[in-house]
């Protein structure tokens, strides 16, 4: 199996879900640091859509002026294109795998996409 997480190394859900991920040992793993690398709208518009999930969902209020900037309330176009241009406003760890992707918090939803 391969699985791909957009990882923040600083962060310790990040961490832990890495970790979580190469303790598998059946498991191919991708680590791309979103903050260097950042994703397009359209490739976070994916994920978001495999997730099930909002873009608003995957929105990083937390140590962010998100909020300030009235982020929250924006539609999912205008989300998609401030996380792409500033990757910091993106939730993280976000883990794709060929069953789906899941925004690991906590990191046992993992297990569902596993």
């Amino acid at each position: 199996m391969k699985a791909t997480i957009w990882h923040n190394p600083n962060c310790s859900k990040s961490r832990a879900a890495l970790a979580m991920l190469e303790a598998r040992g059946d498991i191919a793993v991708e680590v791309i640091r979103y903050l260097e690398q950042p994703p397009s709208a359209e490739t976070l518009a994916a994920l978001y859509d495999r997730a099930g999930m909002h873009p608003r969902e995957g929105l990083r209020l937390s140590g962010t002026d998100a909020a300030k900037r009235g982020r929250p309330d924006a539609d999912a176009a205008t989300i998609l294109a401030a996380m792409a241009a500033d990757p910091r406003l993106i939730e993280r760890p976000l883990v794709e795998t060929d069953k789906g992707v899941r925004l690991a918090r906590p990191t046992e939803v993992l297990e569902e996409i596993l």
